[in-house]
C-alpha cells in the first residue's frame, strides 16, 4: 500500500521561522537559563548552563554568497567533526554548536584546512555585513558581495586575532538606501549625476505614474519628447537617490562617471557606553574599480589601522572620534576635509535622540 499523500506545507513568507526544529538539543535544553559564558581563543564561545551544562561554539567565517558545493562542504564538516548542527549569522558567518571541548580543536583545523577561517569574535574585524548587490537588488551601482569579499581577503589577520580596541563592525551598500546598516566603517554607493533617460524606450517599458510618484523629492515629471510620451528630471530637485530606476530602467543612474564610492565612520547600533550613532561622511568620489577596488581597500585600511593604534581599549570607533575630535581625525587618516563633510541638514530632529534609555 502505498503511503498517503501529504498535502505540502505553504511557505512563511513573512516574520522570523521557528529556530527549535533545528536548535542543538543542549542550546534548545537551556534555552533562557545560562549563566555565563567566556571565550576560550578567537571564533570560540563557551556558555554554561545554571544546571552544568555546556556547549562550544565555533564561528567561522565564509565568502558569503556561497554555491551549492560550498554550502554541501560545510554541511559534510558539520556531519562529521560536529553534531550536525549550524546556523548562520547575520554577517553571514556560520557557526557550529559542540557539546564536548574535545570537538573543538579537530573542528577547527579542518575549518582552516578547507579555507574557512576562525574568528570574528570579541574585539575583532568581523564579517562585513552588506547589501545583495547585482546578484539580487533592483538598484544597485556596485557589487556588495565582491566589495566584502576583497576588503576580508585584505583583513584576514584581523579576523582571526582579536587585537582591535573593540569590535569592529564593517558594511557595505551597493546603493544610497544603505541597506548594510549603520557600521563603524560604512562603503556606500553615491549617485554623482541625475539619470539619464532613453525617451525611445519609457512609454514602452514604464509606468509613468508609478515613477513619479516614486521619486522622494518630486523632481520627475510627464513630458512629451519627440512626439512619445516620457518622463524629464528636474535637475535642481534631483538628490541622485536611483529610485526611479527599478520602475523605470530606461532612467539608467549607474555608469563609470556618476557612480563612485563613499567612506562613511563612527556608525553603530548598540547602546553600550554610549547611544547608536549615524556614521558621517569620511571620504568620498572614490573610484568603484571592481574585482578588488584597491583604492577603496587602501582607503578603509589608513581608517582601520589610525584607529587601532589610536584608540582607547573599549572605544568604538565613533567614540574615538568624539574624543579627538574631528579635525584630528582627519590629521590621523590624512584625509582632505571639505565643505561636503559638514553635517547642516535640518530635516531631523537636533540630536536624534536613538537610545532606549531616551523616548519623545
Amino acid at each position: 500500500m502505498s503511503e498517503a499523500k501529504q498535502t505540502p506545507r505553504r511557505p512563511i513568507e513573512s516574520g522570523v521561522p521557528d529556530p527549535f526544529p533545528y536548535m542543538h538539543p543542549v542550546l534548545k535544553k537551556n534555552y533562557g537559563d545560562w549563566a555565563w559564558h567566556d571565550r576560550p581563543r578567537p571564533g570560540v564561545l563557551h556558555h554554561v548552563a545554571h544546571g552544568g551544562d555546556e556547549v562550544w561554539t565555533v564561528r567561522a567565517g565564509t565568502q558569503r554568497q556561497m554555491d551549492v558545493y560550498t554550502i554541501r562542504k560545510l554541511c559534510d564538516i558539520a556531519d562529521e567533526l560536529a553534531e550536525g548542527y549550524v546556523r548562520f549569522t547575520s554577517r553571514s558567518n556560520i557557526e557550529f554548536m559542540l557539546s564536548s571541548v574535545d570537538m573543538v580543536q579537530p573542528l577547527i583545523d579542518e575549518l582552516t584546512e578547507e579555507g574557512f577561517p576562525v574568528g570574528g569574535t570579541g574585539n575583532s574585524v568581523t564579517m562585513i555585513n552588506h547589501t545583495q548587490g547585482w546578484l539580487h537588488c533592483d538598484i544597485p551601482g556596485t557589487d556588495g558581495s565582491g566589495v566584502a569579499k576583497a576588503l576580508m581577503d585584505e583583513f584576514y589577520e584581523e579576523f582571526i586575532n582579536e587585537e582591535m580596541p573593540n569590535r569592529v563592525r564593517i558594511t557595505t551598500s551597493c546603493c544610497q538606501v544603505n541597506c548594510g546598516g549603520q557600521g563603524d566603517i560604512a562603503i556606500n554607493v553615491q549617485y554623482t549625476k541625475p539619470p539619464k533617460i532613453n525617451h525611445d524606450l519609457v512609454a514602452n517599458v514604464c509606468e509613468r505614474p508609478a515613477v513619479i510618484a516614486r521619486c522622494p523629492v518630486a523632481a520627475i515629471r510627464p513630458a512629451m519628447v519627440n512626439g512619445k510620451a516620457s518622463l524629464e528630471v528636474d535637475e535642481k530637485k534631483c538628490i541622485c537617490c536611483g529610485a526611479c530606476y527599478p520602475p523605470c530602467p530606461p532612467m539608467q543612474i549607474n555608469s563609470d562617471e556618476s557612480t563612485k564610492l563613499a567612506i562613511w565612520v563612527g556608525g553603530k547600533h548598540s547602546n553600550a557606553r554610549s547611544k547608536p550613532t549615524f556614521h558621517k561622511l569620511a571620504l568620498a568620489n572614490l573610484p568603484n574599480n571592481p574585482p578588488r577596488w584597491p583604492e577603496v581597500a587602501e582607503a578603509v585600511k589608513t581608517i582601520l589601522y589610525a584607529y587601532k593604534d589610536n584608540a582607547r581599549h573599549w572605544e568604538r570607533m565613533g567614540e574615538w572620534i568624539e574624543r579627538i575630535g574631528w579635525p584630528r581625525f582627519f590629521e590621523l587618516v590624512d584625509m582632505p576635509f571639505t565643505r561636503y563633510h559638514i553635517d547642516d541638514y535640518r530635516g531631523a530632529r537636533h540630536s536624534l535622540n536613538a537610545s532606549t534609555h531616551i523616548h519623545f
